[in-house]
């Protein structure tokens, strides 16, 4: 089929579900409800993005898989659960990313190249070679897909690994120190509300672009020493 119905914009939040964020996985549930009600009134720009929401902790729970927002009914919830394995998550977005482009590909869309909003409140587990991984899903030869990462950090999460796992120098945010991590939350979704829209709106325009809009009360990660 030719490429002919139009542009598409893969967004994924990769949010973490390991214990540490049990008292905060709600604000997170919150946060995507308002962004799913955000979309549903701006529906020319929901209608070019493709919607994913993976939780990770010692494995993937896939949430719910590009899906159009307008259709979606309700956005299901996220859970915490076990330890923070950075490296199951982008073993799975490297293989999950490839399959879904070729998926709306052959469904006659033109398909930018993804971007992934990852979220997490620690460190990754230790002795676990996630680089590697990292590495493979974002070197565009080896993954032609390779996804924009756009990387915030809450809670006790690394600076300079949150800087890591961002794509971009301009994509690695942390919250500030004395931020507290349900308000970090919060600012959170709406940058990533804003930012799905924003890029949503730029897939109609004559210069189509991802747009990243930086969260209140975070810095870039390379900043924090």
């Amino acid at each position: 089929m030719d490429g002919n119905r139009g542009h598409l914009l893969p967004i994924y939040v990769l949010a973490d579900e390991s214990g540490s964020m049990v008292d905060d996985i709600g604000d997170l549930n919150d946060g995507l409800r308002s962004l799913h009600q955000a979309l549903l009134g701006e529906p020319m720009a929901a209608a070019k993005v493709r919607f994913s929401v993976l939780g990770f902790a010692d494995d993937v729970a896939e949430r719910v898989r590009m899906v159009d927002l307008r259709t979606a009914a309700e956005l299901p919830q996220l859970y915490t659960r076990g330890m923070t394995s950075y490296a199951t998550a982008f073993a799975d977005l490297a293989g999950r990313i490839p399959r879904d482009v070729a998926a709306l590909k052959s469904e006659g869309y033109k398909v930018h190249r993804p971007a992934v909003f990852f979220l997490s409140d620690g460190a990754p587990n230790p002795d676990e070679d996630w680089r590697s991984v990292h590495r493979r899903l974002t070197d565009k030869a080896s993954t032609p897909a390779a996804p924009n990462i756009i990387a915030c950090g809450i809670g006790e999460a690394d600076a300079a690994t949150i800087a890591e796992v961002a794509t971009q120098e301009e994509f690695g945010f942390v919250a500030r120190q004395g931020v507290d991590v349900g308000a970090a939350i919060a600012k959170f979704c709406t940058s990533l509300t804003k930012s799905v829209i924003a890029s949503g709106r730029s897939l109609n325009s004559a210069d189509p672009q991802l747009v990243v809009d930086r969260p209140d009360g975070f810095t870039l990660a390379i900043e924090v020493i």
